[in-house]
């Protein structure tokens, strides 16, 4: 069974969730593209140390202070989706990497529709740094949770702009 909380942050409060081992599984922010309803949240459990962890390393993550997330993950998917999520936390703090990066970093260097798919399917974002993929051409396509935010967590780890 899940359990969820609910954690403030410069994009306003995210959704929090965990799987029956204790692992993060979820984190949504409000008005998000394929957040899950919330009855799949499970009951509100403030009190799990994954959650406490979460919400410490994301503080430091918008104060500057850390660039990377430590957190134990538990994602849930298809295997296809498993390995971009996987290949989505080997980009670089700053940098991004567009969807046929990805696509050839995965061996199938035709698949970047899919990859883009299983991107925007990612049940974990920002420490899942979705954020970091980009079009072919260096433009900004789909977030889940916006282009604003998008926009704003690329200029922020670039140092262009602060929260």
């Amino acid at each position: 069974m899940n359990h969820h909380t609910v954690t403030d942050s410069p994009y306003g409060p995210l959704t929090l969730v965990a799987d029956a081992d204790g692992a993060l599984c979820g984190l949504y922010m409000v008005d998000q593209r394929h957040r899950p309803d919330e009855e799949r949240f499970g009951p509100r459990d403030d009190s799990l140390p994954v959650f406490a962890e979460t919400a410490e390393q994301l503080t430091a993550y918008f104060s500057g202070e850390t660039k990377e997330f430590t957190v134990r993950l538990g994602l849930h998917g298809t295997p296809f989706q498993r390995s971009v999520w996987q290949q989505l936390t080997a980009i670089p703090y700053g940098e991004t990497r567009t969807y046929g990066e990805l696509a050839d970093a995965l061996g199938n260097p035709r698949a970047s529709r899919a990859v883009g798919l299983a991107n925007g399917r990612n049940p974990v974002g920002i420490i899942v740094p979705c954020h970091r993929v980009i079009g072919s051409d260096g433009s900004l396509t789909g977030y889940g949770g916006g282009l604003d935010r998008k926009r704003r967590l690329l200029d922020f780890e670039r140092g262009t702009a602060l929260f």
